[in-house]
């Protein structure tokens, strides 16, 4: 193997990866937000909601938690447009991420609402709690600190995940890494830098995520 490292031409690129991965982090915060307000409502809706919103939020669950995350996000960058419906690059991926992350959580989140304590509803019940004011003041705070450590594991897989949004031109962190790679042709540094960002960018969100539920969470129940 005659190749040789490098690395000092791809330096002065470095810019453009930091900037990439801002851009997939924005990706990932945007959706997993969105995904988890799709998630609370329809897990909601599958514990306390009617029956016929229950077969439709089933229907919803199934479909993207079969079809492969790649394949929604072309159907809604490639096929509404022949609908009238024009999404820029971004917007189909986060739109799709969304989506597909609001399934997922729907089922994680149901776990969580399933976990409440009967005698804290009962309690709640005999104080006159509507049903919002139960899911409000009783089941959220103790879901939140159930699903805490799902949530982050999901939140982590997301911000891996963006790195399909390449194939739709979006410059993230991966999508920079592709251009880079057809200026330089230098692509053994530049994907195992782009590695190295992931790694870093996975291991800044644990250790925030951690920080965070150590914090709302050890903190309430007088643990530190």
């Amino acid at each position: 193997m005659s190749y040789t490292l490098q690395y000092g031409q791809i330096w002065p690129y470095l810019p453009r990866l930091f900037d990439g991965a801002w851009i997939a982090l924005q990706i990932a915060v945007l959706a997993f937000c969105g995904g988890l307000a799709i998630g609370t409502a329809c897990a909601a809706v599958k514990s306390f909601g009617a029956r016929w919103l229950v077969r439709i939020v089933n229907v919803y669950v199934v479909f993207f938690t079969n079809t492969p995350q790649l394949v929604q996000i072309y159907f809604l960058y490639f096929a509404l447009p022949d609908m009238g419906v024009l999404l820029s690059s971004f917007a189909a991926v986060l739109i799709g991420m969304t989506l597909n992350a609001g399934a997922y959580l729907t089922e994680i989140q149901r776990a969580g609402f399933e976990s409440r304590r009967v005698s804290e509803m009962e309690a709640a019940e005999v104080l006159g709690f509507s049903r919002l004011q139960q899911i409000r003041y009783v089941i959220l705070p103790h879901m939140a600190r159930v699903l805490f450590p799902p949530l982050s594991n999901h939140f982590i897989i997301m911000t891996l995940g963006t790195s399909m949004a390449a194939v739709f031109g979006v410059e993230e962190l991966t999508g920079q890494a592709f251009n880079i790679n057809s200026q330089t042709f230098r692509s053994i540094e530049i994907f195992s830098v782009t590695a190295l960002f992931y790694v870093a960018l996975t291991l800044a969100a644990s250790v925030l995520l951690a920080a965070i539920g150590r914090y709302a969470f050890r903190a309430r129940t007088g643990l530190i």
